[in-house]
């Protein structure tokens, strides 16, 4: 970590009166500790978009099992795409829905698209996908 700079913040009473409690529950000790999170995150988010470095993804999808076709459309899917998704997991839920989770690794601008072609598959019910990168610019 590098030298510690000091600087101060101006915020509305009621921005704040909500952040504290907030923060209290997210188990910061500081005000300080959860701007520099915020921050980051903020930096990696934008690092994520424009990386020339693999980026990473984690996708979920909810889907149900019994919708005609579905599991063999996502397995087609994931197949034209080898060099990008690394790993799928599959957990049947209930009798009738899946979770799948699959990680991603490359372009940015690539992950989102197969996020996309996931997704947006007639059955899928729900779906998120959470990007990372190594935050190599906030050393």
């Amino acid at each position: 970590m590098g030298k510690l700079l000091r600087f101060g913040v101006s915020l509305e009473a009621t921005l704040l009166e909500k952040f504290d409690p907030f923060i209290i529950k997210l188990g910061y000790k500081s005000r300080s500790e959860a701007i520099r999170d915020l921050i980051r995150e903020r930096l990696v988010a934008e690092e994520w978009k424009t990386a020339r470095e693999p980026a990473m993804g984690v996708l979920s999808l909810v889907y149900s099992h019994e919708v005609r076709e579905l599991s063999k459309k996502l397995t087609d899917i994931q197949h034209h795409h080898l060099g990008i998704i690394l790993s799928t997991t599959h957990i049947h839920m209930d009798e009738h829905n899946c979770l799948e989770v699959v990680i991603l690794k490359g372009p940015g601008k690539k992950i989102q698209e197969i996020a996309g072609l996931l997704l947006s598959a007639k059955g899928v019910k729900h779906g998120k996908l959470i990007t990372t990168t190594t935050g190599r610019q906030l050393d």
